[in-house]
């Protein structure tokens, strides 16, 4: 149904309760009062002053937002702005019957009975759709949850962003654990990451924008859980287009999560970042204050809070926040401080390190892609609705410390150390919590991951750690441009701006639109 013929039809609502609440008002006062009124003229008399009520009312109605603005107020609010603006409307007909009706002092008691039912109804008519929407909205789930529950087979998974750097590792964990995973990626950075992959029995591979609601509702179908990883990952990459890092980490998260949560599936699994923290000079734990630095890191921070806001019983999100990452994978990195330290020891004979008593907790990217198989293997009670910092206190050290083990393991590369590159971050994390509840045991430690890039470059697999592939700021402001990737920000807020709707009510209507109709 359009939005002009959903208007019509609430307007038309609305004028059937007004009149059937004058119908009881007035019934009401002439079986209770001696009128000198023959019951024709008395109904014909009715009849004008129910035409004078909707004629007052329903544009007041209207023009107050009762039928565009009211829906986005949040449903706390909303029966007592649909009140107010009712009262609003039966004061001001009452005193247009008074102005101009000779005989309304007849009727004072038709009158007043007509406002209070009016009001109940009005309101009334709100609170019980709203009832309804949640209950149908429950049942909905269940539902689709139920049909899950019934599918043969287990352990499937659907995989966002899974052909990058943590997700190319964890695609070949799941893989080899038995898991039947459904990946969603727009391969970015290529199809090389996983290429050996792509002809397993068990990986469906979708070639999409995961910013697209009908193909993440089709990929979420039959799955029973998801693990979102898809993002702009990086302080210099995330500044590059700050709309277009809002799109890809922010709205497309909110989305997302509403498929996964029409669709029924009670375990979700989403990648957020330690970088959260950002500056502090004690050891930090989930419940710790965070204090973000970076556009990533807010972009992070706030679908955190997303996630949790629309949190039930039955969809309970897992946030994993990573530690700095390094080592290699399927989609290797190099702008990343261990890599690219290895990388510049190795090749120029040069560590240069900017503010080396600054903190970083530092895991491996293969230890990342463990956690996430860890908390989709550990049972919901125990990983719903938690945080979970991954790495290890071992992992705790400074950029300083990394430079001399570095340079322990490459004694002919020279050890340079300089101011801040502007950096502002600077903290150490705890990371009991998810040794303590899940068991987590990283497998790495910084100097074997220094000697695994060390590896990489003797053996030549990797031999121009400069090259653009295995950079995020580089890839996105070259070969992103040139195979025309944009984002479509200003597109969507002209959208929402017709329909009259917050970002975030108009992503969550579109979504339940895609959900009902496939």
């Amino acid at each position: 149904m359009s939005k002009r013929s959903q208007i019509v039809t609430r307007i038309l609502a609305d004028s059937i309760l007004l009149i059937l609440a004058a119908i009881a008002g007035f019934t009401y006062s002439f079986s209770s009062q001696n009128l000198n009124l023959r019951l024709p003229a008395y109904l014909g008399q009715q009849a004008v002053w129910i035409g004078m009520l909707l004629a007052i009312s329903l544009p007041i109605f209207y023009f107050s937002g009762f039928y565009t603005k009211g829906r986005s107020y949040s449903s706390q609010y909303k029966p007592i702005f649909v009140g107010q603006i009712a009262v609003v409307s039966m004061l001001i007909w009452g005193a247009g019957l008074f102005l101009f009706e000779k005989n309304f002092g007849s009727a004072r008691v038709g009158f007043i009975a007509t406002s209070l039912i009016a009001v109940a109804l009005i309101v009334g008519a709100r609170i019980w759709s709203r009832i309804m929407r949640v209950m149908s909205d429950r049942d909905s789930s269940a539902e689709v949850a139920a049909i899950n529950d019934a599918l043969e087979g287990t352990k499937r998974v659907c995989v966002i962003g899974g052909a990058g750097y943590i997700g190319s590792g964890l695609l070949r964990k799941l893989l080899d654990r038995g898991y039947k995973v459904r990946l969603v990626d727009s391969f970015m950075f290529g199809e090389s990451p996983i290429s050996d992959l792509i002809p397993h029995p068990n990986l469906e591979v979708i070639k999409s924008d995961f910013r697209q609601i009908d193909v993440m509702v089709s990929a979420m179908r039959g799955m029973e859980a998801v693990v979102h990883l898809g993002a702009i990952v990086g302080d210099p990459a995330c500044a590059l287009d700050e709309d277009f890092t809002v799109e890809v980490n922010l709205m497309a998260t909110r989305m997302i999560a509403e498929c996964a949560k029409g669709s029924g599936i009670r375990k979700f699994i989403f990648a957020s970042t330690c970088s959260v923290y950002g500056a502090s000079d004690e050891i930090l734990d989930e419940h710790s204050h965070l204090n973000p630095v970076s556009l990533y890191a807010r972009s992070k921070i706030a679908c955190e809070k997303i996630l949790r806001e629309i949190q039930t019983d039955t969809f309970r999100p897992t946030i994993l926040r990573f530690g700095t990452v390094y080592g290699l994978s399927g989609r290797t990195r190099f702008d990343l401080v261990v890599n690219l330290l290895t990388a510049k020891a190795m090749v120029d004979g040069k560590i240069t390190v900017f503010g080396e008593d600054q903190w970083r907790p530092f895991v491996h990217v293969d230890d990342a892609s463990l956690a996430v198989a860890t908390a989709l293997e550990s049972p919901l009670d125990i990983v719903g609705g938690e945080i979970f910092n991954v790495g290890s206190d071992e992992g705790n050290m400074t950029l300083g410390e990394v430079g001399r083990t570095i340079q322990r393991l490459i004694p002919t590369a020279e050890l340079i150390t300089s101011g801040s590159d502007g950096d502002r971050r600077n903290y150490r994390v705890d990371f009991s919590k998810i040794r303590k509840r899940l068991g987590f045991k990283p497998q790495w430690t910084v100097e074997k991951g220094i000697q695994q890039v060390m590896a990489a470059f003797n053996t030549g697999r990797v031999t121009d750690y400069n090259a653009t592939e295995y950079s995020n700021v580089k890839y996105l402001t070259e070969e992103a441009q040139r195979a025309g990737l944009r984002t479509d920000i200003r597109r969507m807020r002209a959208l929402v701006e017709e329909q009259n709707e917050d970002p975030i009510s108009a992503t969550n209507g579109a979504v339940k639109a895609v959900i009902q109709s496939s």
